[in-house]
């Protein structure tokens, strides 16, 4: 079946998500590794993306290690520096999909007030044909439920949906469902096969 729409991850497809990183600049990679070995803070973060409230559940969180408060406190007061930068290729991709009239859409495990901020600062989040975004819609990847919205949403066959992502459990509930898939290591791989399914020529895809 051919391609009807492209559907975008967000974190570490369009922009890095690599908080460890943050922290290490930050407070250095050892400090960083007692804090993460102490505090699950992605464990935290699956909180916001289930639709929790962003500050109170990080600065709860953060009440409960007064050893780690102003770490843990970063996650929030300085979260667009850990959601940082943007994959310019990627989001060349997205543009240039929209451009010849692919329906682009995001689907993505991200909260409600800190995907909001992110408009703000990456305006290609606001260009998307349909956002799926896990906070708003109270379910997370990669259960069957999200996927089951997003189709009933968009009307379109599950066969006709081109869904990359860099998490492979995330992939294989996808191509479950009858999704195509591309597990997403790097722009330049996605480009190939935009450009391998026809959706873009070799020179839309640079």
């Amino acid at each position: 079946m051919s391609i009807q729409a492209v559907i975008f991850d967000i974190g570490n497809v369009l922009i890095e998500w690599q908080p460890e990183r943050y922290y290490d600049r930050m407070i250095g990679e050892d400090r960083r590794r007692a804090m993460f070995e102490e505090v699950d803070l992605h464990g935290m973060n699956d909180l916001v993306d289930q639709g929790y409230h962003f500050t109170d559940t990080i600065y709860d969180w953060a009440e409960k290690y007064p050893e780690w408060r102003d770490e843990i406190r970063m996650w929030h007061d300085k979260w667009i520096e850990l959601a940082a930068p943007e994959i310019p290729h990627s989001v060349r991709l997205q543009r240039a999909l929209r451009a010849k009239g692919v329906p682009v859409f995001a689907l993505t495990n991200f909260g409600v007030q800190n995907f909001d901020y992110a408009t703000t600062v990456y305006p290609f989040l606001n260009e998307f044909d349909r956002q799926y975004v896990s906070g708003r819609m109270k379910m997370v990847k990669p259960h069957v439920p999200i996927y089951e919205q997003v189709e009933a949403d968009c009307g379109l066959p599950p066969a006709s949906l081109l869904f990359a992502d860099d998490r492979i459990d995330n992939i294989e509930t996808a191509r479950g469902r009858g999704w195509q898939t591309h597990y997403f290591k790097g722009p330049d791989g996605w480009a190939d096969r935009l450009v391998a399914e026809g959706l873009l020529t070799p020179d839309e895809a640079r």
